[in-house]
């Protein structure tokens, strides 16, 4: 008898603790009616209606006629965008920090180009399940340690698992350029604060040997199969894009004139705390910027105190192509990614040119812009509805949203757990 409640005890919380099931294939057409739609290249729609079937925008536009067949939804008064996009993120690869099972975010290796983030991709994860209410729909999955982590894939956050998930597989390999500056290892009898890299030198030198032993390998007309180098070829045919993840002047500007030096022909820089400085070397070489969050604090003391808030109004300004990525926060964070970009409005930016940051301009930086990113006719039906601003905390409330057409649920374990403890409150309200 007890092996029994044991067993119901298992099925009941497993029941309960579970993902949302993903939604089914888009099965009639659903047009959209009366919302404010935000396109997600600079221009709004007043009055719009949208169209989509099999997972594709037919039609968008305010002088539409409303269909007479399928699903029809009234949303006068509220706003449709298109799915925000987060990139740079190890999410689905690590669920609980403290858990080291659960972490699949880095592997052993210094050089390890051929280690692919998709395939250790949990499309289960509750942290993923939990960027839908906030309207992130799409992220680039992405592994993180040593000097070259990996390839990151890009997913959209309602699958069955790795494979259903991909929208683009293997899209870039991410590179962690060196310090030239390090912090100082006090208790090792160092100074404190920055100090030289003095293996700054070396390490440089050990990545520039690595390409050059790749593009050799790629040359080579008989060769034993060598999986790091093997992976580097999609650099430099253009199918691939590099990520450099560096914030220093000098860091950005090593990484990039090795980067051309070497024939790579898409980079991209991650972070770029200090890109305002180098601006003219990255529209040079048409590099574009994944800025990071606006919600963090100054790096050194004489930098200004609201450098991270203005900082991409100023690369925007400057006309480089900008998007916003969450790197350095825990994943779960990354929900907030919206919050960010409207932080950029309250330093002098556009709305419309805000929400690019989240999504056209993303998508487009991440190669993915003739599918998503945008809501055009022909693209993706990968959008959402909120009753307001998106881009404000105190608005952005999701009421339908879709990926590829399909209604995903904005259910999570933290959308359960409110209505819990909400109704327990409001039991106890009565009671008293």
């Amino acid at each position: 008898m007890k092996r029994i409640f044991l067993i119901i005890a298992i099925v009941f919380g497993v029941s309960t603790n579970a993902q949302q099931t993903p939604a089914p294939p888009q099965s009639e057409q659903i047009a959209i009616i009366g919302a404010t739609a935000h396109i997600g290249n600079g221009e709004v729609i007043e009055n719009c209606t949208i169209i989509f079937k099999d997972g594709k925008i037919t039609a968008i536009g305010a002088d539409l006629m409303a269909p007479t067949i399928g699903t029809m939804i009234n949303a006068e008064g509220k706003h449709v965008y298109p799915g925000f996009i987060a990139p740079s993120k190890s999410l689905g690869l690590v669920e609980v920090d403290a858990v080291r099972a659960s972490d699949d975010q880095d592997e052993i290796g210094e050089m390890i180009p051929h280690v692919r983030s998709l395939i250790a991709y949990n499309a289960e994860s509750k942290v993923v399940e939990s960027m839908r209410p906030n309207g992130v729909l799409i992220g680039q999955v992405t592994p993180v340690g040593g000097t070259i982590s990996g390839t990151s894939s890009i997913v959209q956050f309602d699958a069955w698992n790795w494979e259903d998930a991909a929208v683009k597989t293997d899209d870039g390999i991410h590179m962690n350029w060196p310090n030239f500056f390090r912090r100082g290892r006090w208790w090792m009898g160092e100074e404190r604060g920055f100090i030289p890299n003095k293996d700054y030198g070396k390490e440089m030198n050990d990545i520039k040997m690595f390409f050059q032993n790749s593009i050799a390998y790629g040359k080579a007309s008989e060769k034993e199969k060598n999986l790091p180098f093997a992976a580097m070829q999609g650099l430099f045919d253009g199918s691939q894009r590099l990520y450099i993840h560096a914030d220093g002047e000098k860091e950005m500007t090593d990484g990039v004139t090795l980067a051309k030096e070497m024939g790579v022909k898409n980079v991209v820089i991650v972070g770029g705390y200090r890109a305002n400085k180098i601006v003219d070397l990255l529209k040079e070489h048409n590099v574009p910027v994944l800025v990071e969050r606006t919600h963090s604090l100054p790096s050194f003391e004489d930098d200004d105190y609201d450098i991270t808030y203005k900082l991409p109004k100023l690369l925007v300004d400057a006309g480089l192509l900008v998007g916003l990525q969450n790197e350095e926060a825990a994943n779960f964070q990354t929900r907030n990614l919206a919050f960010y970009a409207g932080q950029t409005v309250a330093q002098g930016l556009d709305k419309e040119t805000a929400l690019k940051l989240i999504t056209g301009n993303t998508a487009k930086i991440l190669g993915i812009d003739d599918m998503y990113g945008t809501l055009e006719e022909g693209k993706s039906a990968t959008l959402f509805i909120s009753e307001g601003d998106a881009l404000d905390m105190r608005t952005n409330q999701l009421t339908k949203a879709y990926i590829d057409g399909r209604d995903v649920s904005l259910e999570t374990h933290q959308t359960e757990l409110w209505k819990r403890y909400m109704g327990k409150y409001e039991r106890e309200k009565q009671g008293q």
